[in-house]
């Protein structure tokens, strides 16, 4: 990786230089495996809708049937608990709304999440284990 490239990893604003890394894990209520099919398709969508309007940066994204790993760079403005707000809030009411299967479950996520940072360094692993959860 050129010196280039580095630098371009970093966002800069006015007032601060940042390289903030998040690797988000949450689940369905009750572990229900619900994310499958358009279902999951439709939050994938939504979430890349989450990422342009907010300018998070999408670095890996893995949806099983009742968990989700959401690996993404913000800039330090962004909260991690505001972020699974948005993400958990606006992917709720989209999926209830359009798939009405899902109002049969209390709520869509439970209301706890793991979330880490991860640098310059740990970002290629972190992103290898997400994409081989796939296979677990």
């Amino acid at each position: 990786m050129t010196t280039k490239d580095k630098k371009e990893e970093y966002r800069r604003n006015p007032h601060s230089v940042s390289l903030l890394n998040y690797h988000f894990v949450f689940c369905s209520k009750r572990r229900k495996p619900v994310l499958v099919g358009d279902v999951a398709k439709r939050f994938q969508d939504v979430i890349f809708g989450l990422c342009q309007e907010n300018d998070w940066r999408l670095i890996a994204l893995e949806i099983m049937s009742d968990h989700v790993h959401l690996f993404l760079n913000t800039d330090p403005t962004h909260a991690p608990s505001a972020i699974m707000k948005k993400v958990k809030g606006r992917s709720s009411h989209v999926l209830r709304k359009e798939f009405p299967e899902l109002l049969k479950i209390p709520t869509l996520w439970t209301p706890s999440y793991f979330v880490s940072t991860a640098g310059n360094v740990s970002t290629e692993t972190v992103k290898k284990y997400i994409e081989t959860q796939r296979g677990k």
